[in-house]
């Protein structure tokens, strides 16, 4: 369970939360989520929604489409739009701290390290005060300290 102000839900363009990520928060925070999501959709690729956060521990799910079907294939031009409208939403929200999962990586098939290396260089330059990266896969973790370390940005455990 993640502490944030809001947590990125790498969604397909029809915001229907099925499997991966997008199911996980669904299952966690409640079916209200996806409905209200739904209510929203479609959207393009570099849109992003937010509706609230259900039963989580954040003010807002963020939604931002990764893949343009459920079970679709994402890409590094997707991903990096998806990160932008998610730090974008933010902004407008006015949020302190943001939760990011691999965006686009698992059901959409781009590698960890190269959706987290593009997640880390978009953050840099966003004025929301704490990014976090999630994952509950230990194999994930192992990237997501590697591919900080390697771009020198400051890492910190929590929660393991």
């Amino acid at each position: 369970e993640v502490e944030s102000d809001a947590i990125v839900n790498p969604a397909n363009v029809f915001l229907i939360m099925g499997g991966g990520v997008a199911g996980a928060i669904r299952r966690k925070g409640g079916e209200e989520i996806e409905r209200e999501a739904m209510r929203k959709a479609p959207l393009k690729i570099g849109e992003a929604i937010e509706t609230s956060a259900g039963k989580l521990k954040a003010k807002y799910v963020i939604h931002a489409p990764t893949v343009e079907s459920p079970g679709g294939s994402s890409s590094p031009e997707y991903i990096r739009a998806a990160v932008k409208a998610s730090l974008k939403k933010g902004e407008e929200l006015g949020i302190k701290s943001i939760a990011f999962p691999a965006m686009g990586a698992g059901v959409g098939g781009v590698p960890v390290e190269e959706s987290v290396r593009i997640i880390l260089e978009e953050v840099r330059a966003s004025p929301i005060e704490e990014v976090l990266l999630v994952t509950r896969n230990e194999r994930d973790f192992e990237v997501f300290k590697r591919v900080s370390e390697y771009m020198g940005i400051p890492f910190e455990v929590r929660g393991v």
